[in-house]
């Protein structure tokens, strides 16, 4: 059985049974704290928690998963050992409090003894300590042998952190035989012997702050089966290197490199190491990328700019001096692009970024390699500044300088990189909001509750700017926005839009029916998923649950929101018509003053372009056709070409919004009812904020209408300064160029008369034949002219200096071959009294200084040369 026949088995023999098949969630994990998504069940956390209506309550799904920093980390192991992999993929079946415990455990049994074919008589079973429901399913409901199962503890506890949701797991183990260790099944038996193949986590209660714990009202599973894993027992291999997702890449780096790939994990085998990391980091560099993560020095972006640049040292260790990154990356597309054929669409802007990234490393590879080796030459550990200067010179990531010192034997002063790092990092903190009121469990529990309750926010502002509403929360914190205290307001029906996809939340008032309590809100929010938090200070009165209010937005602030992020959807079709379709969003700010679109390129726009976009998006805005919403299943929308917004998370049913004739996204945001609305688009700025990564501003409606304006207002004060027209304003300005380079070249020339004009008075003045002599008011051009004519006139050493502006200086010096004298050696003695350097020539030298003022001092210390 092929990996593309195991996801099928495994999918359809849970459709088959009622579950929903979802597709993976992007391993950029939506709103969680985690780097990647880690697990299988990372997507349905809401549903577990109950924050969250899940779309069916059976669902099965095959998850894309990196393990690469933070918590879960397995980069370091990559290449070590035969099951150790950054990126995998993670099958799992779950039930929202549907099925439980005598309904999963026989599923998992038949699906890996029936579905799969494995020998049962190769297979063992651990239950938690405390589980006896468990181990009495496996030995009465399937049938397992009472001496193939084993209780384990804590490896066989499962929870989401100190508080939550938790519960004990069940594991099925395969023996793999005698010949891998010793028996005695997975809780006596050798590691290597007995693997792990599939994981029931039996979440069944919810342990509080105090550590005691309460049965669920709700019981849930959660299953995880590692693809790899499973693939190795059915064909065969010991290592996942050998198994038909890994084995044409590792053969596609045989190729690359020209080394041969023998399977030894023997420490000496340094070749069949790189072989497996190059390997392994291809398909973790092109689903990151493809997921939209980019390299950078910070969060994802510094794990991915990691594996890339471990990949590069691999390959260059083993003499490849060409790029090996379109090679990984097409091998990869190869054998994952069936499962995944959106590696296929985004083939080229994952190979650019890839290929970007080992181009800016390869560059200083060589330098930085030999300072390490220079270091490590002497026997003693990586100095910290050492290894800052690495990092921060030449690229070098502190795990990459300690990974290459640690295979010498060495280790790297990481308190001194991490001193030498603190001094230079001048990185903002990202804003946090803070909640004193109670702590981070209490505040999660409140919202739960509100949620248990009244259900979630019911939004009505797509249609409606007020709205009568009944107040079902209300948290003080302790905090003041301009001397009144802040508090939460959560109602069961608001027209306020909570900030997401980039689009901020709306202002507004909350009023009582009287008017005599009346709330200012200042931000709305996502408390947890589909609770809207509307974040507000009391002008008057008291609000308390229970009350009867009306909410209203901010009109005006929302009909400016509205035009920009409607615009936003405008220019994404515009950029991707003018420079391509592998533009991408890479993130958005949508507010009532301006617009922010950062996206995927690879270059900065040029003028011509930019021109271009703003005419293809004001085009669209003439046309003033209609924006329309309507609501679909996700496979709908893509079969209409929607295009999904980056970091945005998507259900079953989505909103496809068509913004006239060109652009349908999926979007979530508030929007103009026809594209005039919107007034003209203007991009205000354009620059990078990464590599491969650029940023439009730009701005609509009365913010457009005020820039250009503006603009007008200093294109006429400009034209009455220059004495013409607006329209006439480039050919004066030409005519005044034209005329200054004709006084600069005027001016150069009597320079150059003058300064010829001293070179008699200066061989008056000349001693033995030298002369030095300070001539202000000359640039380096001037001063060597002025020098050669000396020379050429009998002087045998000539050295001058002009001070410029007061502060920079230019020197020069010039020497007969006869004099014995070197030019470089004596402009050496003056640039290094004015703090400056240049030419080393030995007849002819120029050299510039910074301080004008130490240049008498300079020039005597050239004649006490003499």
């Amino acid at each position: 059985m092929d990996a593309n026949q195991l996801r099928r088995t495994f999918t359809q023999f849970f459709e088959e049974r009622g579950h929903l098949a979802i597709a993976s969630g992007s391993l950029v994990p939506h709103d969680s704290a985690s780097l990647f998504t880690n697990s299988g069940m990372m997507q349905f956390v809401p549903y577990f928690l109950g924050t969250e209506k899940p779309p069916a309550v059976r669902a099965t799904t095959i998850q894309k998963c990196v393990r690469a920093g933070g918590k879960h980390n397995d980069l370091d192991d990559v290449g070590r050992t035969l099951r150790h992999l950054t990126f995998f993929e993670m099958m799992g079946n779950f039930s929202f409090g549907d099925y439980f415990k005598p309904d999963a455990i026989p599923f998992a049994w038949d699906l890996v003894t029936q579905g799969f074919g494995i020998d049962a008589d190769r297979l063992w079973v651990t239950v938690h300590d405390s589980d006896d429901d468990a181990e009495d399913i496996w030995r009465e409901v399937v049938g397992v042998r009472p001496e193939r199962i084993q209780r384990l503890d804590k490896d066989n506890f499962w929870q989401m952190g100190d508080t939550g949701p938790c519960g004990p797991c069940s594991e099925i183990f395969f023996d793999k035989g005698p010949e891998f260790g010793a028996d005695g099944g997975p809780a006596h038996g050798g590691d290597a012997r007995f693997m792990e193949i599939w994981n029931l986590v039996f979440m069944q209660f919810e342990r509080r702050v105090d550590g005691s714990q309460i049965e669920l009202p709700k019981k849930n599973i959660d299953t995880g089966a590692g693809l790899e894993r499973i693939l190795s027992v059915l064909q065969g291999q010991e290592s996942v290197y050998d198994i038909d997702v890994m084995r044409p890449i590792v053969e596609a780096m045989e190729s690359v490199t020209g080394q041969t790939y023998t399977g030894s994990f023997e420490q000496s085998a340094k070749n069949d190491f790189a072989l497996r990391v190059l390997a392994e980091h291809s398909r973790s560099m092109t689903f990151l990328i493809n997921d939209g993560v980019y390299p950078s020095n910070e969060g994802r972006g510094y794990v991915l700019r990691r594996i890339i640049r471990r990949a590069v040292r691999q390959a260059f260790a083993l003499g490849v001096d060409k790029l090996v990154a379109p090679s990984m990356i097409e091998a990869t597309i190869s054998v994952m692009g069936e499962a995944y054929p959106e590696l296929h669409k985004n083939r080229d802007l994952i190979a650019a970024t890839a290929v970007g990234e080992e181009e800016r490393f390869r560059k200083t590879l060589k330098s930085g390699l030999s300072i390490l080796d220079e270091a490590l030459a002497q026997g003693t550990d990586v100095g910290g500044s050492t290894a800052f200067r690495l990092h921060d010179t030449f690229g070098f990531p502190i795990e990459l300088t300690t990974e290459i010192a640690e295979e010498r034997g060495a280790a790297v002063d990481r308190d001194g990189f991490d001193q030498e790092m603190q001094a230079q990092r001048t990185r903002a903190k990202s804003a946090q909001k803070v909640v004193l009121a109670a702590n981070a469990d209490e505040l999660l529990a409140a919202y739960r509750s509100i949620v248990e309750v009244n259900g979630q926010t019911d939004f009505v502002g797509y249609t409606r700017e007020t709205a009568p509403a009944t107040v079902v929360g209300v948290v003080p914190l302790d905090e003041t926005v301009d001397g009144r205290g802040v508090v939460e307001v959560f109602l069961d029906v608001t027209p306020f839009y909570a900030e997401s996809g980039g689009q901020i939340g709306d202002t507004g008032t909350i009023t009582s029916a009287d008017g005599a309590t009346r709330v200012q809100v200042i931000d709305t929010t996502f408390a947890v998923p589909g609770l809207r938090r509307h974040r507000a200070t009391i002008v008057a009165g008291e609000l308390v649950v229970g009350d009867s209010v009306v909410a209203q937005i901010d009109v005006a602030r929302r009909n400016a929101t509205r035009r920009n992020h409607t615009a936003t959807h405008i220019l994404h079709w515009a950029l991707r018509e003018v420079l391509g379709a592998h533009v991408r969003q890479q993130g958005s700010y949508v507010g009532p003053d301006r617009l922010r679109f950062d996206f995927s390129h690879h270059a900065g726009l040029t003028a011509d372009e930019i021109t271009q976009i703003e005419m293809l998006a004001n085009r669209e805005v003439l046309s003033n056709l209609g924006v329309e919403t309507n609501e679909m299943t996700k496979v709908e929308a893509e079969s209409k070409g929607a295009i999904a917004f980056f970091g945005d998370k998507y259900g079953e049913r989505v909103r496809v919004l068509q913004a006239g004739r060109n652009s349908i996204e999926l979007c979530g945001g508030t929007h103009v009812g026809a594209l005039g609305d919107i007034g003209v688009i203007v991009i205000a700025s354009e620059s990078s904020i990464g590599a491969g990564i650029r940023r439009i501003e730009a701005l609509t409606g009365e913010a457009s209408y005020e820039y250009l304006t503006g603009e007008q207002r200093q294109l006429r004060a400009a034209a009455d300064a220059l004495r013409t027209k607006p329209d006439e304003i480039l050919e004066a300005i030409e005519r005044i160029n034209q005329r200054a380079k004709t006084l600069e070249s005027e001016l150069a020339t009597a320079k150059s008369m003058l300064a010829r004009g001293q070179a008699d008075q200066l061989l008056v003045d000349a001693t033995d034949g030298r002369v030095v002599a300070r001539v202000d008011g000359l640039d380096n051009d001037q001063v060597r002219d002025l020098a050669t004519t000396l020379r050429d006139k009998g002087a045998s050493v000539v050295v001058l200096g002009s001070s410029l502006d007061g502060a920079r200086v230019a020197l020069c010096a010039a020497v007969s071959p006869e004099s014995g004298e070197n030019a470089g050696s004596l402009l050496a003695i003056a640039t290094a009294i004015v703090g400056g350097g240049g030419g080393k020539q030995s007849d002819l030298a120029i050299a510039g200084g910074k301080d004008a003022s130490k240049l008498d001092a300079a020039l005597d210390a050239v004649r006490a040369h003499w």
